[in-house]
């Protein structure tokens, strides 16, 4: 049975250099940026879709952190996304993050436009609506961002769900995201059972 379904996220540049000079936050978004697939995963694994995930940069002026315009899409239907996001990155810290998960009105227009960085530099910031307590706190240890949502505090409707987790950890080529909904009494009603979904970096 296929119930690891439907990523959350839990958003093309070529990876920041571990050097001295990059800052955390530095790595962190440029790990973000770029395409990513779970093919390997899914070929090993049938509990697991093939997913595409594209994450890029936009409102590239901006001071208040790093904007990510996101899209997740099986590889079969790769033009009609299942779901599409705004990350809004920024540094609490010197090692703490938090990604804000925004949804947009009207999105569709916007759908491919990871590929089309005049495009999406369109996309207004009045157009997002942030998703309550769905934010993603990341703390940067041993060369890697690990984090997660905050308990129950992200509502969510999808199937018999009444919210979702979300634990991420993000690495030079790799994104994991392992996301589940669960009901009122703690019993998880969709996502992967086994662990999250392994996105390897293309570009």
């Amino acid at each position: 049975m296929k119930l690891s379904v439907l990523p959350l996220l839990l958003f093309p540049i070529t990876l920041v250099a571990q050097d001295k000079e990059a800052s955390p936050f530095d790595l962190l978004t440029a790990y973000m940026q770029g395409s990513f697939t779970s093919v390997e995963q899914a070929k090993s694994d049938t509990d697991y879709f093939e997913i595409e995930l594209e994450m890029a940069r936009f409102n590239t002026d901006a001071k208040d952190g790093c904007w990510l315009y996101v899209e997740q899409a099986t590889a079969a239907k790769k033009e009609k996304p299942y779901r599409q996001r705004v990350y809004h990155v920024e540094q609490i810290d010197g090692n703490t993050f938090t990604s804000n998960i925004m949804s947009i009105k009207g999105g569709e227009a916007f759908y491919g436009s990871f590929a089309t960085p005049e495009k999406l530099e369109t996309l207004s910031l009045d157009s997002l609506e942030a998703l309550p307590g769905c934010a993603i706190t990341l703390t940067y240890k041993d060369g890697a961002f690990v984090g997660s949502t905050d308990g129950r505090k992200c509502t969510n409707a999808w199937g018999k769900a009444a919210y979702a987790t979300s634990e991420v950890t993000v690495s030079p080529g790799l994104m994991v995201s392992w996301d589940r909904g669960y009901n009122d009494a703690g019993e998880q009603v969709w996502g992967a059972e086994k662990g999250g979904y392994r996105f390897v970096k293309k570009r």
